[in-house]
């Protein structure tokens, strides 16, 4: 189901892009509230310290939560501007937001795990470090892989959201941010199984690709705006 009522009178939630959606729809409510689990499920302490030691050991693992809690809140803005955006509820992009959230809960104690060894320098095995940085490169791989997919299914009902030049633009570039995310991913996952104990634990270092990414490619798209806004012009 597209939401076609809401496609002739879109907000302006986002520069150069029509917000097909208005209201938070049950699929919506649904994914929050998951959302919601997985960061109580990320929380430091289910207890209230009772004593300082207790309090200050608690607080090692603040960063490591806020990491966690930043990865989450970006996974929720991808969600939130995708549902904005195109405002479809098909059967396609329902199993694929259940996918998401699937990946989701289920990479939450792993996600929390890592980043804890790393801020409290955790002494691990070499094979243990392979282990979780194959397990968090492939999670990574499939949260952005269902984007991906979310953002194919948009791409090929382009015509029938009435998507603009610009649109068209920005959701072409998502969907090859999208994959270049799980390609980065997957690399992590290559090299956490493949490089010598000496250099496993740079895998991590894969990652900082990331914003190069962004920079370059967003970079190229806005130029592609520009051009397109002058010919208009013209």
């Amino acid at each position: 189901m597209i939401r076609k009522h809401l496609i002739s009178s879109p907000t302006s939630g986002e520069a150069g892009f029509r917000w097909r959606a208005a209201e938070v729809t049950r699929l919506e409510g649904f994914t929050d509230a998951v959302f919601a689990f997985a960061l109580t499920l990320l929380v430091v302490s289910l207890e209230v310290p009772k004593t300082l030691p207790e309090l200050l050991a608690a607080m090692h693992g603040f960063l490591a939560f806020g990491v966690c809690f930043a990865l989450l809140a970006v996974v929720w803005y991808e969600h939130y501007r995708y549902f904005r955006r195109y405002a479809l509820e098909t059967p396609w992009a329902v199993i694929l937001n259940c996918a998401l959230l699937f990946f989701v809960l289920f990479y939450v104690y792993p996600l929390k795990f890592l980043f804890t060894a790393i801020f409290n320098h955790a002494q691990l095995q070499v094979s243990e470090v392979r282990t979780l940085f194959a397990i968090f490169g492939l999670g990574y791989a499939a949260v952005f892989g269902v984007f991906a997919l979310l953002y194919l299914h948009a791409w090929r009902l382009r015509a029938v959201l009435v998507l603009r030049p610009v649109e068209a633009i920005r959701t072409q570039a998502s969907l090859y941010d999208q994959f270049a995310m799980v390609f980065i991913g997957l690399l992590a996952t290559a090299l956490a199984r493949t490089l010598p104990d000496t250099l496993v634990g740079i895998t991590g270092l894969i990652y900082f690709i990331v914003p190069i990414y962004f920079t370059i490619a967003h970079s190229i798209s806005g130029r592609r705006e520009r051009a397109l806004h002058a010919e208009s012009t013209d």
